[in-house]
């Protein structure tokens, strides 16, 4: 039931950071959900290779080229996804990031206090 909900909150962040920022869309709230899951797979996969071999250089820059992967993941998967989900460059996918940073953080104090 767990995995459900979360998949359901994630599906409402993508699909309101998409509202949110100005050259980003998706299809709608299932492709949103399918979004999510691709850029939560992606990031996992890709980015924590990525992150694996910019250990130093992540250390020197106290964590930017981190979230500079993790801009990047969600400009792979908009390339995966087609015309279901698009950002308009790196620019806009920075903002989605960070509008999706934000509401995930506001949503896991919220379920922190329930338990």
């Amino acid at each position: 039931m767990r995995f459900i909900i979360s998949l359901l909150l994630t599906g409402l962040v993508v699909a309101v950071a998409a509202y949110l920022v100005p050259g980003a869309s998706v299809a709608g709230f299932g492709w949103a959900i399918i979004t999510g899951l691709v850029i939560g797979l992606v990031n996992a996969l890709v980015g924590g290779l990525l992150r694996l071999f910019t250990f130093p250089l992540n250390w020197l820059t106290f964590g930017l080229i981190s979230f500079i992967i993790t801009v990047l993941m969600v400009m792979l998967s908009d390339s995966i996804l087609g015309s279901k989900f698009d950002v308009g460059g790196f620019w806009n996918a920075t903002l989605f990031a960070i509008i999706v940073a934000v509401l995930e953080m506001i949503i896991g104090k919220v379920k922190g206090k329930e338990k």
